[in-house]
Formats: C-alpha cells, sequence, structure tokens
C-alpha cells in the first residue's frame, strides 16, 4: 500500500518534469540562491526540499545546509514537520522555505513561522505564490546594467487578485494578494516576530514574491 499525503502535500513526481521546471522555476532559483549567499550564512536549514536544486547548490558552494520535510520520499536530511521543527533554538544562521507555507491552513500560518523564529539566529527567508495580473519586462545591456550596477534591470506591473476567496484548490490553501491574505495583513503576521528587511520577486517572475525576514 502508498503513502498517504495529507492534505496540500504534494507528490514525488510533481517536481520533477519540464512542467513544474520550466526557465521561470529557475529564475526563482537563482533568486533564492543570491538572497542567501548574500548573508554570508555558516549554516542553512532549507523546509520544503522540492527537486534539490536549492541545497545541491547551496551544498556544492560550501555551505552547510541541512534539508527538512515531512516527505521521506523526498528523502530529506532530517524528517520533520514546520510546525514541530526537530531543532534546538538557534541552531542555524539562516532558515528558509520557499513556496512552502500555502500548503498549511492558513490558521497555522503563525506557529510556522514562530518555529522558524525559534530555530533560526537571526534570518528567515520565504516565498509565497502570489497571483496577479501583470507585465514584466527585463532588459541586459551591458553599458546600462554597469551604470546602474544591476545585472539584469526589471519592472513589474502587478494587480493581485484580491477578488478571490482562498479555496483549497489540492495543493495550495490561499495564496497572497486573495481575500484575507492581502501584502499588508500577511506583513502584519510577520512582523509579529520578524522585521521585513526586504520584499522582492525574481526577474521575469513575479508569480513568487520573498520576504527576507530578521528576528526582533
Amino acid at each position: 500500500m502508498g503513502k498517504m499525503l495529507s492534505k496540500g502535500q504534494v507528490k514525488k513526481q510533481h517536481y520533477h518534469n519540464l512542467g513544474y521546471n520550466d526557465i521561470f522555476r529557475f529564475l526563482s532559483y537563482q533568486h533564492q540562491i543570491e538572497l542567501i549567499l548574500r548573508l554570508k550564512p555558516k549554516r542553512v536549514l532549507e523546509i520544503g526540499v522540492g527537486n534539490k536544486t536549492l541545497s545541491n547548490y547551496l551544498k556544492q558552494s560550501g555551505v552547510n545546509t541541512i534539508t527538512c520535510d515531512i516527505d521521506k520520499e523526498l528523502r530529506p536530511d532530517v524528517v520533520g514537520d514546520i510546525l514541530n521543527l526537530p531543532f534546538k533554538r538557534n541552531e542555524f544562521d539562516v532558515v528558509v522555505a520557499f513556496e512552502v507555507l500555502e500548503h498549511l491552513p492558513f490558521e497555522k500560518f503563525d506557529q510556522a513561522i514562530g518555529e522558524m523564529h525559534r530555530v533560526s539566529k537571526r534570518t528567515v527567508i520565504i516565498s509565497l505564490p502570489y497571483p496577479c495580473l501583470h507585465i514584466s519586462a527585463a532588459i541586459k545591456f551591458p553599458l546600462i546594467n554597469k551604470l546602474i550596477k544591476s545585472p539584469i534591470p526589471s519592472f513589474s506591473i502587478r494587480i493581485p487578485k484580491f477578488y478571490k476567496n482562498p479555496i483549497f484548490d489540492g495543493e495550495h490553501y490561499w495564496e497572497l494578494g486573495q481575500r484575507g491574505r492581502s501584502n499588508r495583513e500577511i506583513k502584519e503576521h510577520l512582523e509579529t516576530k520578524f522585521k521585513v528587511l526586504n520584499q522582492s520577486h525574481p526577474v521575469m517572475e513575479p508569480y513568487h514574491e520573498f520576504f527576507v525576514l530578521e528576528k526582533k
């Protein structure tokens, strides 16, 4: 008999196909790597291993990286639940959870970020899905890029789907920008335990919204 997956949990094969690993996914990976390495951490916890693209890169870059996931079939370093992480207080320099929290009912959001706060020494980075109507553009022109000190400057005009109610779709219980899940409301929850240092999205990928958080 196969293992029973809980609601919101993604099957292993979901992470290993071209539909999932498109160019925009790799733009998101690059953004994750940049945000983490900019902090120069010695020890990182990644919650939700996905296909291990991020953790493999960090490990190959010499960063002591521990992966944690509730699904043992994904072969994380540690099997554990984000709502009750099996780690000590202040055990990691940086704790990350990318496209994970929306797989939990929203009433568990505060508990999840509380656990990340507990095991992190100073910084937590999360990303949330942000479905929106958008127009995005980027430019790669060496002289301009050098002058403004940005490798690929970009801009996006985004209109969140604020009219959409959070309804479980088989994977996500909620997403950023939906009714009751506005950017302001999410930040209010985060700011009970963290200072929001930075909010951004990858070049040409406005669907993934990132928050860099510092422990209060």
